[in-house]
């Protein structure tokens, strides 16, 4: 395995295309008021999967594709059912 670094996060926005949003969050204790302090961090991948709103995703560090984009989606760890398309439930009675 090479030395890139890897995030696991969750996909918020697809809209554009070939370009991801993924929400990494992150909990850890204050070192001296020893509260649990929950951060949040969005990044920008690249993405040739096909992911789709609510996926659990890897992101692995790359080159500088665009201005904002360092980051390329690796694999999808859970697709995220409800985001997919409706689902339609006929009723007969």
């Amino acid at each position: 395995m090479n030395n890139r670094r890897r995030m696991t996060g969750v996909v918020t926005s697809n809209k554009m295309d070939k370009t991801v949003i993924v929400e990494v969050t992150r909990s850890y204790r204050h070192r001296l008021y020893k509260k649990v302090i929950h951060s949040r961090r969005k990044v920008m991948a690249h993405d040739d999967l096909g992911c789709q709103l609510g996926d659990k995703v890897i992101v692995v560090e790359s080159r500088p594709l665009s201005r904002k984009k360092r980051w390329v989606v690796q694999e999808i760890l859970q697709r995220d059912i409800a985001a997919g398309e409706p689902v339609l439930v006929l009723e007969e009675e």
